[in-house]
């Protein structure tokens, strides 16, 4: 019986050591280096740099601000031509919505004032959906969108832009970036987003849900990127798909990195594991995450 205790108080000591070192991991940005391919890239964005980051969830009680103030810190130092952000900027947009917006936008400023420019959809959580068929809040979802757009960040719904850089301001075939709506509201128009993009044109697509990313045509999206899924948030080493969200959610899950065999031929995606949380503030083994891709015409 002693042996058995002592194996009890070991396990239980092990996982509240685990469950402490959860708590802590939030602080532990990693800054991902990936290459992107871009098929058709213009040769003045050959080796250019584009920063992605996402999920915020600001007001998730012990939320975790210092590593956003920490990841656009590091963008304003490496200076990429543009800063990608993936949607859910708060996690309780009913409650004490203006301040949860005033905090996003005050951390996001650095960005601003280093004339970097920044692209953004919106999330679910940004219309307080935490599951997928409750009342959205269209009035907290503008107010949101409204703050990013006077700060100077385009908010893509459906819709496309041509990316410039100082040699390319004039350039009509140049590198095109693409934006859908929310998943969860049903107004992810893959279509729509596409089409003002010539054919043949380089481009980025991104997105909140990585299931949207099932809704492009062959060939449309080389090189996608996506969040939502917090890298799973809490998860065993080695087995990606074992994680708490994929154990909990109800719809498909595509954790964290290159998707292997997923969506139309010709299409990749990655998904970033993005800065906050969802439910509890406790990340294992998912790392926040800020992805730096350096794009080129080819591996």
């Amino acid at each position: 019986m002693k042996t058995i205790r002592n194996i009890a108080l070991i396990l239980v000591g092990l996982l509240l050591a685990v469950v402490a070192y959860g708590f802590f991991e939030p602080y532990l940005l990693d800054v991902t280096e990936e290459q992107a391919v871009v098929p058709n890239l213009p040769q003045e964005w050959e080796g250019s740099e584009i920063a992605v980051l996402g999920d915020f969830q600001i007001g998730l009680w012990g939320d975790n601000a210092d590593t956003i103030e920490e990841a656009v810190e590091e963008i304003v130092e490496r200076d990429p031509v543009a800063v990608l952000m993936l949607g859910d900027f708060i996690y309780h947009p009913q409650n004490e919505t203006q301040e949860k917006v005033s905090e996003n936008i005050e951390v996001l400023k650095p960005l601003k004032d280093a004339n970097i420019p920044m692209y953004t959809v919106m999330g679910n959580h940004d219309f307080g959906l935490k599951e997928k068929n409750s009342k959205p809040l269209n009035e907290a979802a503008e107010r949101m969108r409204q703050a990013l757009k006077e700060l100077g960040v385009k908010v893509l719904h459906n819709e496309s832009i041509m990316l410039t850089t100082d040699d390319s301001a004039d350039d009509t075939s140049g590198l095109y970036l693409a934006g859908v709506g929310s998943n969860w509201m049903d107004e992810d128009d893959a279509a729509k987003a596409l089409e003002g993009i010539p054919a043949e044109a380089a481009r980025v697509v991104m997105m909140h849900n990585p299931n949207s990313f099932k809704k492009f045509p062959a060939d449309s999206a080389p090189f996608a990127v996506a969040g939502h899924t917090h890298g799973g948030q809490i998860r065993l080493p080695g087995m990606p798909d074992w994680s708490w969200m994929d154990l909990t959610a109800e719809e498909e899950k595509h954790t964290d990195g290159w998707i292997e065999d997923y969506g139309a031929a010709g299409n990749q995606l990655y998904v970033n594991r993005g800065i906050g949380m969802s439910t509890v503030p406790i990340r294992i083994h998912a790392k926040p995450e800020l992805t730096m891709f350096t794009l080129a015409s080819k591996k």
